[in-house]
């Protein structure tokens, strides 16, 4: 007898067939979606978890001085990863909690922040950079499963706050970020390596997985035309200086006229690339209280080199380009002589020279050596416009050096067709026009390389790891520019500028040197304040130069003449470069015999400018004395003197100068 089955039964079956029908189907679909729909997305993420992919970071290239000095290298640092799979399938929230504090002081990070790179869904993340040996030791001592410590490099600057604007600094991730770091930045960097291998979730290899490496390739070095020892003398002397005038910056290059090598780039106050956030603690407190757009600018300018990305008006150094032009063009010659009354019209405008009182009749040479106004406009004015702007443009003065490095900044001149009496008048001695410290040194080395400008350049070449040059740049001639007849007298000009008129205060015993001086009203905020730029430009030694200096001292409080102030920062600097390059000096007799002796004749100074008056003391080893009712930026026509002139004195004696 069969079993009846009751309908309600029936019923049952029925319905438990047609949900496990539908479980079957939505199964399928679900089988059908991961492996057809989203196979690819999850093929990538099976293989992101079984694939360790370690990137083998290249060593940056170290930075040279032209003698093998090391000024920026790299060393050896550790980068912090993670794996979040492991650190999640091994560890429970609150034991993440915990790793993440144990973390925070080592890495001085927040460790919320470490407890969100805990959940990244990457088979890899990066937590920190640039670790040193000690947190290394310290993470590694917590032994805390997923995590690894890879060993990579970081930059270094072994002598800190040294050429520091001039070689730049790297960001966080080892990319060059101003300085010959940026502009080299594709010859330095090298390229990464990589280590790809399959992986099971604990990082063991797998049997059958594949394996690729590809090894990294290190940076090339990179030589720079800076010597070392010159740059060291030259940020000595500034340093020094900047405590004494009182001034906000001081700069200066020196190069080589004949290749265009620049020997030493130095700017104070500087920073340190090892730091260059940290702000000078006098600035601190404001720092912190600027707006993030306000501390990008201040940081950008103090990480900039000014030599190359600021102009200025050069003021009377400027002359040595005018007298140039007109030498060349003969529209003057070095025996014409003009007339200073103190003033002169020019169109509807009266101009002033730069003294309180007025040079008389004096020939070329001696209205260089005075820094004459009035005698420079009417150089200019012989020369036309036409030929001024000739020669600026010769003189390299309208177009960028092509200094290898980046943010070089352009000269600001008026055009021809805007260039008037009164514009061509103020050009001829130095102002209405702007232009940077390179371009200004580099013009006038062509008078010191016989009239042949030559592009300046701050890197020797390039070398690989066992130090052999791949790549050598050689001087790059730009054009002729004057004769060798024209730069001779210009030569003998600048000599005479030292020997005998403002310059003075440059004069080495033993040594030829040439120079000018300047002294220039500062533009701020689009007019002319309060401040100057004084500055000295000269060349040793002046008959066939083996060094160019170019010394500005940015708003001095002491004494704003570039005679008084540049000058002597010049030659101290010129000191030490002659004992280095041990170049020996050639006295004459006249230094001869006051060298043998202790006392000095004391040259007449009466009728001439304070600033004047203080260069040919100079230059005779004496010190000079203004009154002090007299202000710093005054002035004035020495009217007496004490001693008087031709007194034997001692040395280093000083002299009282009295005017009206």
């Amino acid at each position: 007898m069969k079993p009846v089955i009751k309908q309600d039964n029936k019923r049952r079956i029925a319905i438990v067939f047609a949900v496990m029908c539908l479980v079957l189907l939505l199964l399928t679909f679900k089988i059908a979606v991961i492996q057809i729909v989203k196979a690819e997305e999850y093929t990538e993420k099976a293989i992101a978890q079984q694939t360790k992919d370690t990137i083998i970071e290249p060593k940056r290239g170290i930075i040279y001085d032209r003698n093998g000095k090391e000024l920026a290298t790299s060393v050896i640092c550790y980068a912090l990863w993670i794996r979040p799979a492991d650190i999640n399938t091994d560890y429970d929230e609150a034991k993440r909690g915990e790793m993440a504090e144990a973390f925070a002081p080592i890495l001085e990070m927040e460790s919320q922040k470490i407890k969100e790179l805990f959940m990244k869904e990457q088979a890899l993340v990066c937590v920190s950079k640039y670790l040193t040996k000690e947190q290394a030791k310290a993470i590694r001592d917590l032994k805390y499963k997923g995590v690894e410590l890879v060993e990579g490099t970081r930059r270094y600057y072994p002598l800190g706050n040294f050429a520091s604007q001039l070689l730049g600094s790297v960001n966080d991730e080892n990319v060059g970020r101003t300085g010959i770091e940026l502009q080299y930045d594709q010859y330095l960097k090298g390229v990464a390596g990589r280590w790809v291998k399959n992986t099971d979730l604990t990082g063991n290899e797998l049997v059958g997985g594949t394996e690729s490496y590809f090894e990294q390739q290190d940076g090339l070095n990179v030589v720079l035309t800076i010597d070392e020892a010159v740059q060291y003398y030259a940020e000595k002397a500034i340093s020094d200086a900047l405590e004494k005038t009182k001034a906000s910056r001081i700069m200066c290059l020196i190069m080589n006229p004949k290749t265009g090598e620049i020997l030493a780039n130095a700017v104070t106050p500087g920073y340190d690339p090892n730091s260059p956030y940290s702000v000078s603690k006098k600035d601190k407190k404001k720092y912190d209280k600027m707006d993030n757009t306000e501390k990008t600018a201040y940081l950008s300018k103090m990480w900039k080199n000014p030599i190359v990305s600021d102009t200025y008006e050069p003021g009377s150094t400027f002359k040595l380009i005018t007298a140039s032009a007109a030498i060349e063009e003969r529209a003057v010659k070095p025996g014409d002589t003009f007339v200073c009354n103190g003033s002169f019209r020019v169109a509807d405008y009266v101009l002033h020279c730069w003294t309180s009182g007025a040079h008389g009749v004096q020939t070329l040479k001696e209205a260089v050596g005075n820094s004459c106004n009035p005698a420079m406009a009417a150089v200019a004015k012989r020369l036309g416009k036409t030929r001024m702007h000739k020669y600026i443009d010769l003189f390299g003065i309208t177009e960028k050096t092509g200094i290898d490095y980046p943010g070089e900044a352009s000269a600001i001149i008026q055009s021809l067709a805007n260039t008037g009496p009164v514009e061509l008048a103020t050009i001829g001695y130095g102002q209405g026009i702007s232009l940077t410290p390179i371009q200004l040194l580099t013009a006038c080395n062509a008078i010191g390389n016989k009239g042949v400008l030559v592009e300046p350049h701050y890197v020797k070449g390039l070398a690989d790891g066992s130090g052999k040059l791949v790549q050598e740049y050689e001087p790059k001639i730009v054009r002729k520019v004057i004769s060798n007849k024209t730069a001779e007298d210009m030569k003998e000009i600048m000599e005479y500028v030292v020997a005998k008129g403002g310059g003075g205060n440059a004069k080495i015993p033993g040594y030829r040197i040439g120079g000018k001086t300047g002294t220039a009203n500062k533009v701020e905020n689009g007019v002319y304040g309060h401040n100057y730029y004084s500055s000295f430009l000269g060349m040793v030694p002046v008959n066939d130069p083996e060094l160019s200096i170019l010394v500005i001292v940015d708003s001095p409080k002491t004494s704003i003449y570039g005679s008084v102030v540049a000058a002597p920062i010049a030659k101290e600097i010129l000191q030490d470069l002659m004992r280095y390059m041990n170049i020996s000096p050639e006295y004459t007799s006249e230094e001869q015999a006051a060298l043998k002796g202790e006392n000095t004749k004391v040259p007449n100074v009466i009728g001439k400018d304070y600033a004047e008056a203080a260069g040919i003391l100079g230059g005779a080893g004496l010190r000079i004395n203004k009154p002090d009712s007299v202000a710093q930026d005054e002035n004035f026509i020495v009217v007496d003197q004490y001693p008087k002139a031709g007194s034997k004195v001692r040395k280093n004696s000083i002299v009282y100068v009295y005017g009206d």
